[in-house]
């Protein structure tokens, strides 16, 4: 997982999301939409629909949008339905890629998806034939300039975290799915600052690659998936070593 945990930190640090606040907004959107059809727009009562509202509030999405959302998931106001689909596929190396979209046109998406694999040596595989190398965790994630590993530890562990570790200068802390609101009350309530918070899919084993060439390939697919407006995450089980991932990242 520290592949893909580092390439999501360092697309943190250069910004990429601000300068793409407009995608961003509409993505968050899409997933309060979602979780609200699926549950209800109450957030208290719909975990789903309370991390998706949190993560809006913490890229600065207006309060309005949230509220629109909502009603557009609860059907209070008209709105496109979005649908749930996820794709299964290799990048360069073999590396197994999982991208989890929400789109109101399959057409659309599925060639968007698979051109997007084709462009960088990769490949869409059939259904089922990546996922079962990810498994569903809760994820939070502390700079270690914000706190350290036993303070985080003696603050979560009660609370339900599964394991902590430190990747770089970032500690994670994993959980349960279903753990990862109680987890991250008890981060607060330690007045511990976290970086993130999510649900995701975290690979069981790694693939190190340490060619150049297959690590920008992989790079690439990442921030090209990461780009297309129907794609909520893609997940990937890649370890490119620090020197090599900056190199490829710049």
């Amino acid at each position: 997982m520290s592949g893909h945990s580092k390439w999501h930190n360092i697309r943190l640090r250069k910004g990429k999301q601000d300068a793409a606040r407009g995608k961003l907004f509409t993505k968050l959107a899409r997933e309060i939409i979602v979780s609200a059809r699926e549950a209800g727009g109450d957030a208290e009562t719909n975990p789903r629909l309370r991390l998706a509202v949190q993560k809006a509030r913490e890229a600065s999405m207006p309060q309005d949008n949230i509220k629109r959302a909502i009603q557009r998931g609860t059907g209070d106001i008209e709105g496109v339905s979005y649908e749930e689909v996820t794709y299964e596929g290799y990048g360069a190396a073999g590396v197994a890629v999982l991208v989890k979209c929400l789109t109101d046109n399959r057409n659309r998406t599925l060639p968007e998806v698979r051109n997007i694999f084709a462009k960088v040596g990769g490949n869409l595989g059939e259904t089922g034939c990546v996922a079962w190398m990810f498994d569903q965790k809760g994820l939070i994630q502390i700079s270690t300039e914000k706190s350290d590993e036993d303070t985080v530890m003696m603050a979560t562990v009660d609370a339900g975290a599964e394991d902590i570790k430190v990747e770089g200068d970032t500690i994670e802390v994993l959980t349960a799915p279903e753990d990862l609101q109680k987890v991250q009350d008890a981060v607060k309530e330690a007045g511990i600052e976290y970086e993130s918070a999510e649900v995701t899919m975290l690979p069981k084993s790694s693939i190190k690659i340490e060619d150049s060439k297959e690590a920008s390939q992989i790079l690439r697919l990442m921030d090209a998936l990461d780009e297309n407006d129907d794609v909520q995450q893609a997940y990937a089980n890649f370890d490119i070593p620090d020197e090599i991932m900056q190199e490829a990242a710049a």
